[in-house]
């Protein structure tokens, strides 16, 4: 079956026929959950962010080249703004932000355990797309990545959301996502805290070793 995706959803496999179609119907009630009204353009890039990344050779930025690039997101901005041309500058700028997000969305209690965090990953990405928008020449793409820089963090905690709803959570799980907490103070994260009957105290700091 062409185009056809296998999900986990409550602790069971489901085959999804349309990905576009469920990934638009997980946002819709992920942004109502969370009182977060984007912009229709903007959930439609989501949607198409989400279908795209669905293979993973996608999550790797390319070069000026065209070629994968999975170096650090520090430098394919610096070859970003070193590139010769306009297009070319927005292109990656727009990749590296595509790749912050999604990262930081689906794999951010992963990212606990490695040099960069997900403070990192936000930073770059609301960076790169904020880089992609004023290189833009039509105006409701360069609206999109305005929107997507200023609320970057939002759209974070929402594929976070519909992450969470993809896969279970085991105890070490919750440990990650109780350090991701005391180090960023994420609502999504203190609201699955709280659902897992865990009560995060606000004084809580992340001891640094």
């Amino acid at each position: 079956m062409q185009g056809a995706c296998t999900f986990m959803a409550n602790d069971k496999l489901k085959l999804v026929a349309q990905p576009q179609e469920y990934f638009y119907e997980m946002l819709g009630a992920a942004f109502k959950r969370r009182s977060f009204r984007p912009t229709p353009e903007a959930e439609f890039y989501i949607v198409n962010l989400m279908n795209q990344f669905m293979t993973t050779d996608a999550l790797y930025a390319r070069n000026a080249d065209g070629k994968h690039e999975p170096g650090a997101l520090a430098l394919l901005v610096k070859e970003a703004v070193e590139a010769p041309s306009a297009p070319t500058q927005r292109t990656m700028f727009r990749q590296v932000g595509d790749v912050s997000l999604y990262t930081a969305g689906f794999f951010q209690d992963s990212l606990n355990r490695k040099l960069v965090d997900l403070d990192y990953y936000i930073d770059m990405g609301g960076h790169a797309y904020r880089e992609a928008a004023s290189r833009h020449e039509e105006m409701a793409l360069r609206q999109v990545f305005e929107e997507l820089a200023g609320r970057f963090g939002q759209f974070v905690d929402v594929l976070a959301e519909i992450s969470d709803q993809t896969m279970s959570k085991t105890e070490r799980d919750l440990l990650r996502l109780y350090d991701n907490w005391i180090t960023t103070k994420s609502e999504r994260a203190e609201r699955l805290l709280h659902e897992a009957g865990i009560i995060p105290t606000r004084s809580t700091k992340k001891n640094i070793q």
